[in-house]
Order: C-alpha cells, then sequence, then structure tokens
C-alpha cells in the first residue's frame, strides 16, 4: 500500500506580503481570536486535492505542468468570518478572471484524479486565523495589498510538533499574457 500525502495547490505570499498581513493582523485582532496561521502557511488555496496516493500526485503534476495560464495582479481588499469553519479570512471582492480560469482548470483535473471537490463557490482568499468560533470584530477595511501571481505551487501539508507546516513541492510559472 502506497503512502498518502495531503496535497493541495495554492498561490503564495511573498515573504514581504507576508511581513505586511503579520504586522496589520496583529494590530487589529485580539489575542484570543482563534489560533492564528504561521506567515510561512499563508496561501490562496487553489484546489485542496486531500490524501492522495504518489501515483495520484505524479499524475496531478504532469497536468499541471501542461497548464498554460496567465499572471494576474489581485487586491486583497476584503476581509470577513466564516463562524461555521472558525476562519477569518482576507481576499479579493473581485476576482480576476485569470486567478478564477487557473482555480477551475485545477479542480476540475483535480476532479477527474478522483479527488473530491467542494461544491461551495471557489472564494479565493487568505486564512489569518483558525477555531475563530466566538464573533469576531472585523476592522472596517483591509490595507488593500497588492498580490502579483506569476507563478502557482503544489504543497503538501504535514503535522509535525503540534504544529501544520506547509512544503512546496513544485512551482509553475504563469505566462504574461502576451505569451499566450
Amino acid at each position: 500500500m502506497s503512502a498518502q500525502r495531503r496535497l493541495f495547490f495554492a498561490l503564495s505570499l511573498p515573504a514581504k506580503l507576508q511581513k505586511q498581513v503579520i504586522k496589520w493582523r496583529a494590530e487589529c485582532f485580539p489575542q484570543d481570536t482563534g489560533r492564528p496561521v504561521a506567515a510561512a502557511n499563508l496561501h490562496i488555496t487553489l484546489a485542496f486535492l486531500g490524501e492522495i496516493s504518489e501515483l495520484k500526485a505524479e499524475a496531478l503534476i504532469r497536468v499541471a505542468g501542461r497548464i498554460q495560464a496567465q499572471k494576474f495582479s489581485m487586491h486583497l481588499d476584503d476581509i470577513g468570518h466564516w463562524p461555521g469553519s472558525g476562519v477569518v479570512w482576507i481576499g479579493a471582492k473581485r476576482a480576476p478572471n485569470a486567478l478564477l480560469q487557473l482555480a477551475s482548470v485545477l479542480r476540475s483535473h483535480a476532479a477527474r484524479n478522483g479527488c473530491h471537490q467542494s461544491a461551495l463557490p471557489f472564494h479565493p482568499h487568505v486564512s489569518l486565523y483558525r477555531n475563530a468560533t466566538r464573533p469576531v470584530a472585523i476592522p472596517p477595511a483591509t490595507p488593500q495589498w497588492l498580490l502579483e501571481a506569476d507563478a502557482f505551487s503544489l504543497y503538501e501539508s504535514t503535522y509535525e510538533r503540534g504544529r501544520t507546516r506547509y512544503r512546496c513541492l513544485r512551482t509553475w510559472p504563469l505566462a504574461d499574457a502576451s505569451a499566450l
């Protein structure tokens, strides 16, 4: 029986943006809001794959390598709290078409390869807190950071020493619009 790995496709946040988000989060939310997501784990999930075999992971890596998608920019200009899942997040009020198309392609390939995909509509966001089960005072606005997406990656999620860690396994560049 082959080992299972917990994988997902995502957009990473550059280190400078990670620091800005973490600083803003510390200034805007009380310490007891929930379990803060580590700076290195801040990302936008494009397609969650779940626990999959190495064989299935290799097939999805091959598919991802053939995807031709364009670079895009997006403003992180929205914020919210999903009490049911306990997530406090920042995201985009208007997601760029290039982002929606990339996520759609990745999710559909994942589904075709047997990875369950949520029936909920795709809502691009960066999780700031988990386990935020009590009401959360949401700041009136985010600083409206600009995220320049020029690549997407495959990550592995592991749980070690009481902490969730994400490790980038592979990255694929996004193309200039004129190159497609």
